[in-house]
């Protein structure tokens, strides 16, 4: 009796396929794909994006270093101690701005939950790690509200901070499908202290507004004045004429959460936040 032949295995029931890089298209549309299945079942539609470091610590943590390498550095005042102490001073004063995303996110999703009757109908997200992305997933559950946290895959795990509302927690391979994510369905981008990685996001979202690929209304605060000014003269490119100077509307500074949700608050209260008013995918 001829015996029978085990069937092959289905091409997307291959992990071996799947993890291939032949298959990289297939798992690029995945990370486009499931994340607007989520957000429609959920009907999630608008969002305020805080971006940041995912370095800069709680005061007290911050505060409980600078003691502790101070010590170190009264016992050993070595030059490699002196740096040290140098940077953890800094931190301490980058500190603020975690005090400052939590605030800013509680007053932001308390305002969501109010205008709508306690129907949250506009929400905080991330980037989905510790820091800055911790901090505005925690001013939101403070407030009693849920919030998004778009992690990323790292060589360094970065592990989700535990803020993030259970049901909107993801994870990302691809930054640029993150990205997508992100700006996607914000109605504004606040921007916090931050390295490479808030830069870039920073600096390709001004991009898009540039050149209207963006082409619908996307205000952006610029949290901390003395910070930023230091690391990038936007105005000297505006006076070397390699952007325009209206190009600097597209952004304001702010040093405080009372002062960012001031200038926020007007803006929010004209949103129509129905389905209908979120750019479409196919667009």
């Amino acid at each position: 009796m001829e015996k029978k032949r085990k069937r092959p295995e289905k091409a997307y029931k291959n992990l071996k396929f799947l993890t291939s890089p032949e298959a990289r298209p297939i798992r690029i549309l995945a990370e486009f794909s499931e994340p607007n299945v989520r957000f429609q079942k959920l009907k999630i539609h608008s969002t305020i994006v805080f971006f940041g470091s995912a370095r800069i610590r709680p005061h007290d943590q911050a505060k409980k270093e600078l003691k502790e390498i101070a010590a170190q550095y009264d016992a050993d005042p070595s030059e490699e101690n002196e740096r040290l102490l140098s940077a953890a001073r800094l931190r301490l004063r980058l500190s603020k701005y975690y005090e400052d995303a939590t605030e800013l996110a509680r007053l932001i999703t308390e305002w969501a939950k109010e205008k709508d009757s306690n129907r949250q109908k506009l929400y905080v997200c991330t980037g989905g790690g510790p820091g800055i992305m911790e901090a505005a997933n925690k001013g939101a559950a403070l407030a009693g509200g849920k919030s998004i946290g778009l992690n990323i895959s790292l060589p360094h795990e970065q592990e989700p901070n535990p803020y993030i509302s259970e049901e909107l927690m993801f994870e990302f391979h691809y930054f640029f499908m993150r990205k997508f994510w992100l700006v996607y369905m914000a109605k504004a981008l606040i921007i916090f202290p931050g390295g490479f990685g808030t830069l870039d996001e920073m600096t390709e979202v001004l991009t898009l507004l540039q050149t209207k690929k963006i082409h619908r209304p996307l205000p952006i605060i610029i949290f901390g004045q003395d910070y930023w000014k230091e690391i990038i003269d936007v105005e000297a490119m505006a006076r070397w004429g390699t952007i325009a100077y209206q190009d600097l509307k597209f952004f304001t500074f702010v040093n405080s959460a009372e002062e960012a949700f001031h200038h926020l608050k007007g803006y929010l209260e004209s949103l129509d936040l129905s389905p209908s008013q979120v750019p479409s995918l196919k667009g």
